[in-house]
């Protein structure tokens, strides 16, 4: 049996505006971008989420099975989350975000986890208090199991004013990641800081592998044995910056597969041209998302990255 990936995060359908016009509509979130890059990639996936009883649950469902995903931990309740997310000038999005229910039914039951599969979450639905239980009891078996934790912040401005509240959470799925990855807006929202070096030094950091990105400057890595490496980032065109960090993520995950990376080799420590060619995929998958309005990779770059 290979290796699987999966995912715990929220589903909405996106509706994309460009000058105040709806340009697509596609299934989305900040996990679900990533787990269907991986899944056109050919990795075993699995999604553990919700999405409504509804014409919009059918697609969001439909589209991770098409998609190489199972969606049979998908739980189906209420009607599905909508989000409006109008694109600037830069392409840049901003959003607007439509909720029925407060995600607190999702049974989301244990899944099975082996050794060196790699479990993907992030964002406020991992943080959310409603649920939190029930992400720790998937955190605990992952851990238990010898899974690599990747954990990605994402933190929303949305959420600031509740910061204070789930810091808590937040700071306990750095102690269960084995690599963390944070933006320069997700360390500004949830602790005031802007600069690597203050983020780096948190105590609640310490001994931990981070990745911090920052935009179209260079991507900061502090590896867990200490050592500092600047990845640069080169200039593309954008479409649509929708998706970047989490294809950056899904591209850090495919990396780890590819390279046959273990937990065992992430505790021991990585060398400087495997964490090359790890941040270059991350960023590869990044670009090839931003180059259309699709949230995840084209079918055509996964192709061309052959079968793992």
């Amino acid at each position: 049996m290979g290796r699987k990936v999966i995912g715990i995060g929220e589903t909405v359908f996106d509706i994309i505006f460009k000058s105040d016009k709806p340009v697509n509509a596609v299934p989305g979130g900040s996990t679900f971008n990533a787990m269907v890059s991986l899944g056109r990639c050919g990795i075993e996936a699995t999604f553990l989420s919700e999405t409504g009883a509804d014409h919009v649950g059918d697609i969001v469902c439909s589209y991770l099975e098409a998609n190489g995903v199972s969606a049979a931990d998908v739980e189906r309740q209420g009607r599905s989350h909508l989000s409006l997310a109008f694109l600037n000038r830069d392409n840049d999005a901003e959003y607007s975000f439509y909720k029925d229910h407060p995600n607190d039914k999702a049974s989301m039951r244990l899944p099975e986890i082996h050794r060196d599969d790699i479990l993907l979450l992030g964002s406020f639905y991992s943080i959310n208090p409603m649920i939190r239980h029930k992400v720790k009891a998937i955190l605990d078996a992952a851990k238990e199991a010898g899974a690599i934790i990747y954990y990605d912040i994402n933190f929303r401005a949305s959420h600031k004013n509740e910061v204070a509240h789930v810091l808590p959470s937040i700071e306990e799925n750095f102690s269960y990641a084995d690599i963390i990855r944070g933006s320069n807006e997700d360390f500004e929202t949830a602790y005031g800081l802007a600069d690597f070096e203050s983020i780096k030094s948190m105590p609640c950091l310490k001994d931990k592998t981070l990745i911090y990105t920052c935009g179209a400057c260079p991507t900061l890595l502090r590896t867990k044995e200490g050592r500092n490496l600047s990845f640069k980032v080169d200039p593309i065109d954008t479409v649509s910056t929708i998706g970047a960090g989490d294809n950056f993520n899904a591209g850090i995950v495919y990396s780890l597969l590819k390279g046959n990376v273990l937990l065992k080799d992430i505790r021991n420590g990585l060398d400087d041209s495997l964490w090359q060619y790890i941040i270059t995929t991350g960023q590869s998958f990044s670009a090839d998302c931003c180059r259309s309005l699709d949230n995840s990779i084209s079918p055509v770059f996964a192709e061309s990255l052959g079968k793992l």
